[in-house]
């Protein structure tokens, strides 16, 4: 009897010394964390900026810490305004990092990326992120929090319950807002968690349809919803953000074949950067082996 008493004694404090210890690994890490730079400059931009959405990224490189190695590396290419540009790759390819990059969540080791021919880096946080309505997300993992749909949509309250009921009917969440008895003042729980992957998915794309921006980025927006509500993101993104440059980052290849250039990336390097139909002729390409892959082909 004494021997299963220490022995759960042992268990217990084990369970809590891990427990400890990623506490501790998690305040070194925010010890360690790079202080972000400033939310507000004073920076003159050229009127209505950006009002044409060409990004590009010049001589680019970065890093996630200061002794890690790099994840992008002398990165040169253009995104052309109004096109669509799908980036794929393996697993650890450097996709994803280029969202970071493009939001400054990652700061170059070296090089520069352009808006419409404004350093990125020159500009306060605020400025890139919100104020002037450059770049909109719909990420992998929606994010919501604890509130109202409503400021879920619109935190800074810009618009009006009319343009909001207009997003969502865009976004194919209409029927289902209609349905709550609160309408769009329908509490939302913390992490969403009262909505479904694919309503949270939603919400992040009517959000992005309030905004407006010039640049959207589909960090793999739809890796985690099903078939039907895949379909309904694409449908919206053809038709709603026509006027603005979208950049996805594909987890599934299908979804980018109708984009105007493709973006392959291997170990952080550009590989290639064509036309679909150019890169799906040549079968010596990495992005015909991708396609291969997946069935496409």
């Amino acid at each position: 009897m004494d021997i299963i008493i220490v022995l759960c004694w042992t268990v217990r404090m084990l369970t809590e010394l891990e427990s400890n210890v990623v506490s501790v690994e998690r305040v070194n890490e925010y010890c360690k964390n790079t202080e972000e730079d400033l939310w507000e400059k004073d920076v003159q931009l050229p009127a209505n900026w950006p009002s044409e959405g060409k990004v590009q990224f010049v001589d680019y490189s970065t890093r996630y810490r200061q002794e890690t190695d790099l994840v992008i590396k002398d990165l040169n290419v253009d995104f052309d305004s109004l096109q669509k540009i799908g980036i794929v790759g393996r697993t650890g390819a450097g996709k994803s990092s280029i969202t970071l990059a493009l939001f400054r969540l990652i700061e170059p080791a070296s090089g520069k990326i352009l808006i419409d021919n404004v350093d990125i880096t020159k500009l306060g946080l605020h400025d890139l992120r919100l104020k002037n309505q450059a770049l909109s997300i719909i990420p992998q993992d929606p994010v919501l929090f604890t509130g109202t749909l409503r400021w879920n949509l619109d935190p800074f309250n810009q618009y009006t319950d009319e343009e909001i009921y207009r997003s969502l009917e865009l976004a194919h969440l209409d029927d289902f807002v209609k349905k709550l008895p609160e309408g769009i003042m329908h509490k939302i729980s913390e992490g969403g968690e009262n909505l479904s992957v694919g309503q949270r998915q939603l919400v992040c794309l009517a959000r992005a349809l309030l905004k407006k921006s010039k640049i959207l980025v589909l960090d793999e927006a739809t890796a985690s919803v099903d078939y039907a509500t895949d379909e309904l993101i694409q449908k919206t993104i053809r038709t709603e953000f026509k006027n603005c440059t979208t950049i996805t980052i594909a987890h599934r290849i299908n979804t980018i074949l109708d984009s105007d250039k493709i973006l392959v990336l291997d170990k952080g390097k550009k590989i290639e950067y064509e036309n679909p139909d150019s890169l799906l002729k040549d079968t010596n390409s990495q992005f015909y082996s991708l396609a291969k892959s997946a069935n496409i082909l």
